[in-house]
């Protein structure tokens, strides 16, 4: 059994693959301020429910892959992959792992692991030219080349960000639910705000998607041959209202994890 570990600024999703299918799934808070001992106890309560492996921790993992946003959450992740997991090859996404995806950028270094890993994954599902759309805390947007190449990105203010900043800066305003409004005419303020951001975030998906399409096809090229993913915890919420979006993948950054784990791990 394989343990991915996705670390995001609001969320940390886990995934359990057997082989390349994912069999068990978890979503928690991410928490900077949780030491490993803790993270440790929170996993062994997490897959001692699990019926493919053993009670005690560690039992029926053969390999770990974690990539963060959150550097000192990655920090007390590598202390539980020593002290918890020591006999189990772990991968890290940093630098100087092996993804197979050149990064055509400025600088390498800048870019989220999260998104180099997304990045991973449409090559091998999807091939290339792609772009990656992410519903998380912020929403991001990368381009994979024809070639499989990570050709550059774009990053804006997530859905809850959004949604949180109505309701502190708007002085008859309050933070809502998201969810579908009865009408785009919204008929009292919660469901103005809920119009306003789903189909506002829509409305941003496809403009900004067919500008990057665009630029992805070049001169002469076909725009409507770049595949277009969603992935993330909010993705579903959009999906139905942005005409661009041709694949939705919730797994998509943990595929690409068991990617480079396999990548690097068969490597030695």
């Amino acid at each position: 059994m394989l343990l991915t570990i996705d670390v995001g600024n609001t969320h940390t999703v886990l995934g359990l693959f057997d082989g390349e299918d994912i069999v068990e799934h978890w979503r928690i808070s991410t928490d900077a301020r949780r030491t490993a001992d803790e993270l440790a106890v929170l996993l062994n309560g997490l897959m001692g429910m699990h019926p493919l492996l053993g009670e005690e921790l560690g039992d029926g993992i053969d390999g770990i892959a974690i990539c963060s946003t959150v550097p000192s959450v990655l920090h007390e992740l590598r202390e539980v992959t020593r002290r918890y997991y020591g006999d189990v090859p772990a991968v890290l996404v940093e630098p100087g792992i092996k993804t197979g995806v050149p990064i055509l950028m400025d600088n390498p270094k800048e870019v989220g692991a999260d998104r180099i890993i997304n990045a991973v994954a449409a090559v091998e599902l999807y091939g290339g030219p792609a772009i990656v759309v992410d519903f998380g805390t912020a929403t991001t947007f990368d381009a994979v080349s024809a070639r499989g190449e990570y050709a550059g990105g774009v990053i804006a203010p997530g859905i809850e960000i959004s949604v949180e900043a109505l309701g502190v800066r708007g002085a008859q305003l309050r933070k809502i639910e998201l969810a579908r409004p009865r009408s785009v005419i919204g008929k009292n303020t919660v469901e103005a705000m809920q119009s306003g951001i789903l189909y506002g975030f829509a409305g941003q998906v496809d403009g900004v998607v067919q500008r990057m399409a665009r630029e992805l096809a070049g001169p002469g090229g076909n725009p409507e041959e770049v595949t277009v993913i969603a992935t993330g915890g909010l993705a579903p919420m959009v999906l139905g209202e942005a005409a661009v979006i041709d694949e939705h993948e919730p797994w998509l950054t943990l595929i690409g994890l068991r990617l480079v784990y396999e990548r690097n791990v068969s490597r030695g």
